[in-house]
Formats: structure tokens, C-alpha cells, sequence
């Protein structure tokens, strides 16, 4: 008994733990908006391009996740503006604006002079080295997601299942795309600061995902993708420190491993004796939750 709860007895696991329980909060309010619009490919790339914010903000001594924060803000709002563009699709400028900002992130960190520790820093982060005012951090920016959720719910319903009925009952889908996108935003500059650029986009989508396969309703989701979360996190510091791995990582794979364990025992149900599944991903119209 004593084994399971070692790990947690050190006082930067503890910081880690309630680093990654805040974390899989944030990533909970928003992961879900992110999956259900079709916005995975947006968050990877808000990912990685948060690296030429980064690493300015390195060079010239600022503050990290203000510079994650300006690059990604940068990024969602290039492709807001292309979004319309008739000569591409939506896809293409994202792939686009994810290569431009990448590259650029990598040709500034490339003239520092710890290039290797510089970039591996940026890009797997170290959960383990929070401190209590990352935790502060992590605490406000949690407040501020779950705020504006809360206020922004029905013109975010609306803008994920029929923005066009969204316009008629005068919920403005463009400005709650705005406001998506900077909770998108704040979510991925703060994921940064605990497991890294690579790392976060895990973080956002995979206990989103996995919560998607138990249960229906958007508020049950959320809940659901946060205990997963959290229990990532437990399990992947407990993993991390009788395996010798990187915590960051190993929670991230832990929350990935997650997802295909329920997704396995959904389709073993579906398959013994044509069983119903657990539950679809929630795709219900915005007038079964209320919005009508």
C-alpha cells in the first residue's frame, strides 16, 4: 500500500498532481468544443506553433506562456481570417500557418546557444518543475475557462451544431467562434507551461475523446473528460516514478492509453451479442439541449 501513495509524499509531485488535475480541467471545457466543431487539427497545429512565441520570449528573458499565449492567439487568428478564403480550404491554411510558425519557431531557437536543451525544453516542458506560482496560473486561467463557459454555453452549443439557427435566435456565431478560439488559446498556453507544445495537444483531446465514448450530454462529457484527465495524471506520475520517465510524457500516454482501452471494450460489447454501444460521440442538435 505504502508503494501507491510514496510517489505522492514529495512535495514537486504533489505541485505536479494538482498542476495536472487543474490542467485536465481546463483541457476538459474546452477539449470537448474542440473535438465536437472538428477543430483537432487547429489545436495540434495551435500546438506547435506556439513555438516562435516561445522561444522569443526565451531569448529576450519574457515570460513563457505570455509568449505561448501571443503566438497561439497569432495563429487562431490567421486561420479565423482564411477560414472563407474560396481558393483553399480551411485545412490547407492551418497546415500552412502550423509549417510557417514551426519553422520560424525553430530558426529563432536555432541561433541561441543551447539549441538541443532549448527545444527539447519548448517542446516536452517538465511537469515536475512547477512551482506555486504556476499553480496560481493554472488556478486563474482555469476560473477564466470555466467562466466564460458557463456564460458562452448556449451561443457555443449553437455554434457547434447549427450555427445558422445560431444567427437566427441572435446568439452572433462570430463572435462566440472568437471566444472559442481564445479559450482555445489560453488552454494551450497553460497546457505548455505543465507537459510542453508537443505534449498539450494530448492533454486537450484524448480525455475529451475518451469521455466521448461513455457518455452523450456536453456537461456529462466535460465531467467525464476531467476525472479521466485527472486520473491520467495520477497514474502517469505514479508510472514515471518506478519507470524512471518523463512524467510529462508519460501522462500524456497514459491519457492516449485511456482512450483505446474504452474504445476496445466498446466494440467487445457492440460485438458480444450485439450489445448497444456505450455511447456515441455527442452529436445531438442544439434544440435537445435547450437551445430552441
Amino acid at each position: 500500500m505504502w508503494s501507491l501513495v510514496e510517489p505522492f509524499t514529495v512535495s514537486f509531485v504533489v505541485r505536479a498532481l494538482i498542476g495536472g488535475v487543474l490542467l485536465a480541467a481546463a483541457c476538459a471545457l474546452v477539449g470537448v468544443w474542440v473535438i465536437a466543431r472538428g477543430m483537432t487539427f487547429l489545436g495540434e497545429a495551435m500546438s506547435h506553433g506556439m513555438l516562435p512565441g516561445v522561444a522569443v520570449a526565451s531569448i529576450m528573458g519574457g515570460n513563457l506562456v505570455v509568449g505561448a499565449a501571443v503566438s497561439a492567439f497569432a495563429m487562431a487568428a490567421g486561420v479565423n481570417a482564411l477560414r472563407h478564403s474560396r481558393e483553399f480550404g480551411r485545412d490547407t491554411s492551418i497546415g500552412l500557418l502550423f509549417v510557417g510558425m514551426l519553422s520560424v519557431g525553430v530558426i529563432v531557437v536555432s541561433h541561441s546557444r543551447s539549441f538541443a536543451t532549448d527545444l527539447t525544453a519548448f517542446l516536452f516542458g517538465d511537469v515536475l518543475a512547477i512551482q506555486r506560482p504556476d499553480l496560481l496560473m493554472l488556478a486563474v486561467a482555469v476560473t477564466v475557462v470555466a467562466a466564460v463557459t458557463v456564460g458562452c454555453y448556449r451561443p457555443f452549443l449553437a455554434l457547434t451544431f447549427d450555427p445558422r439557427k445560431a444567427q437566427t435566435l441572435g446568439l452572433r456565431p462570430d463572435l462566440a467562434n472568437m471566444v472559442m478560439l481564445a479559450l482555445l488559446t489560453v488552454t494551450m498556453a497553460v497546457a505548455f507551461s505543465v507537459v510542453g507544445t508537443l505534449l498539450a495537444f494530448g492533454m486537450l483531446i484524448a480525455p475529451s475523446a475518451a469521455a466521448m465514448l461513455v457518455v452523450r450530454r456536453l456537461p456529462a462529457v466535460m465531467l467525464a473528460s476531467f476525472v479521466i484527465g485527472s486520473a491520467a495524471t495520477v497514474i502517469g506520475l505514479w508510472v514515471s516514478w518506478y519507470a524512471a520517465t518523463a512524467a510529462g510524457a508519460t501522462i500524456a500516454a497514459t491519457a492516449v492509453s485511456i482512450f483505446f482501452v474504452l474504445l476496445g471494450a466498446r466494440r467487445i460489447v457492440t460485438a458480444l451479442g450485439g450489445r448497444r454501444p456505450l455511447a456515441p460521440t455527442p452529436v445531438a442538435h442544439p434544440s435537445s439541449e435547450g437551445i430552441s
